[in-house]
């Protein structure tokens, strides 16, 4: 594509006056980057905006283009950096051009068809947890997300889910020829429902394509933040609006829980001990917002727990070390899931060699599996952790001082955790559960926590009786990833 300027030609740059100073502009639209560039009486630096990564939306309104951008509190930015860091904001650039209405709007039609080739998603289903974190995120929607989208010129179809499990509901049968992309304005909780959701559909292979935005909105945001600190971003509510505008997307692995006829799907974690004890018992203290995790660590660590147990694996290639050998008779089978549900996805086919299986007894103070490197905002769970590689992250902690366990904590938000000696760290094919009871209480068990959501507690445990859980307590369950299986909208 050739240089366009306002007057619609090639050649040299047009006089404008750019939010009322004199300037000359050009349109680039050359190479796989369209750019628009000014430089302003005076001065000697050229400025610039990416058209693709710094710009809303543009309109043209008589001899004046209007460009809403996404850009750095220090204005537009230089082209010779590559990119704008740290916090961003809205900002409107209005250029008056010298040549009339005619060249304003044949400008303003050159920047829509470039944003427009862009892949950008134009119709939006929103489904908001409006009781998710501290119950916010009604307000941080109709604040903060919603004239975002306004700007960017995206239709919008908003919802907010009314009970746990809603948004399954909605996702199992939504007509999503209607949408682009699928936006959960939450913490983690209703991206998890959502998968599951578009997983039980008789269409799932088309459907899962559809691409999922995240906006942080919750207690956790664990995957809000994966997604944008792989980016270098800030796990902010704008920039996550703004990573969903843009249209850039990212493979990710899902992971398929089985137990008898029993599935759930998970996008982040499964953990049982410390960690699932310290998210669902902290439930209580909810009104503490994330610092209700910190807290409630600390509550369990001075009143440790360890459980009985074994964990089975098929390590990941460089892993083989890991763990013991597992016998022949001993060796995990993968339990598919039953008739009744043969219309949905059934989790992907694994066959393992019993060679290749290792196995890890307990007594353990925690079990962890991730699929992600950040399991909520401050904590950097899994560090070596990829969106698609077909790997899970397992983390096991064994024994531990308190002392340590509680340097351990400190050592979370950036992930140098799991090069203490009391952690064993490293990445698997598929992992096997099998929870035992408490080492203290054998008459007490423990919480299995997939995404957040007990699938099984045993008995004497936080909640026991008061909800109905998927699975039991005691049988294994079995853990095996489907690589690059779910789409997520993700920063450049």
């Amino acid at each position: 594509m050739e240089d366009r300027q306002a007057t619609g030609g090639a050649g040299a740059a047009t006089k404008v006056r750019v939010n009322g100073t004199t300037a000359e502009a050009t349109l680039s639209t050359t190479g796989g980057c369209p750019e628009l560039r000014w430089r302003c009486a005076r001065a000697t630096a050229e400025r610039s905006l990416s058209l693709e990564a710094d710009v809303l939306g543009a309109e043209a309104s008589g001899k004046e283009v209007v460009v809403r951008a996404f850009v750095a509190e220090d204005a537009a930015r230089p082209p010779s950096r590559a990119k704008a860091r740290g916090k961003r904001r809205r900002r409107e650039y209005v250029f008056e051009m010298a040549d009339g209405e005619g060249a304003a709007a044949a400008w303003g039609e050159t920047l829509r068809g470039c944003l427009d080739s862009i892949g950008r998603p134009k119709r939006l289903f929103v489904l908001i947890n409006p009781y998710g974190g501290k119950r916010r995120a009604s307000k941080i929607y109709e604040a903060e997300i919603k004239p975002l989208f306004e700007a960017a010129g995206v239709e919008v179809t908003m919802q907010e889910t009314r009970y746990r499990g809603h948004a399954r509901e909605v996702a199992s049968s939504l007509d999503l020829a209607r949408y682009d992309g699928i936006v959960c304005v939450s913490g983690d909780g209703v991206l998890v429902e959502l998968v599951n959701g578009i997983l039980q559909r008789s269409d799932w292979e088309e459907a899962i394509k559809m691409p999922i935005g995240i906006v942080p909105a919750g207690t956790g945001n664990g995957m809000a933040k994966s997604l944008l600190h792989a980016a270098s971003e800030t796990c902010s509510v704008s920039d996550a609006v703004f990573a969903i505008i843009t249209g850039h997307k990212q493979a990710l692995d899902v992971c398929t829980i089985v137990q008898g006829e029993k599935t759930v799907f998970s996008v982040l974690s499964t953990t049982w001990g410390l960690v699932a004890d310290v998210d669902i018992e902290s439930e209580k203290y909810r009104w503490m917002g994330s610092a209700r995790f910190d807290f409630y660590a600390l509550v369990r660590i001075m009143n440790l727990r360890r459980y009985r147990g074994s964990v089975h694996f098929v390590p990941a290639p460089g892993y083989e070390a890991y763990g013991d050998p597992v016998k022949q008779a001993e060796t995990p089978i993968v339990e598919r899931n039953g008739e009744s549900r043969v219309c949905s996805y059934q989790g992907p086919t694994a066959e393992f060699q019993c060679s290749d299986w290792r196995s890890i007894d307990g007594p353990f103070v925690g079990v962890c599996v991730y699929n992600v490197p950040w399991a909520a905002e401050n904590a950097m769970a899994a560090p070596e952790a990829k969106f698609s590689d077909g790997y899970m992250d397992a983390v096991i902690l064994k024994d531990c001082p308190k002392a340590d366990l509680l340097a351990l904590l400190l050592k979370m938000s950036d992930g140098s955790y799991v090069k203490s000696p009391h952690v064993t760290y490293f990445k698997v094919k598929s992992f096997r559960l099998s929870p035992g009871q408490l080492m203290e209480d054998p008459k007490r068990g423990g919480i299995v926590d997939v995404d957040g959501e007990v699938v099984a507690r045993g008995e004497g445990t936080y909640g026991m009786n008061q909800d109905q859980d998927l699975m039991a307590y005691g049988p294994s369950v079995q853990l095996t990833v489907h690589q690059g299986l779910a789409t997520v909208y993700c920063p450049k």
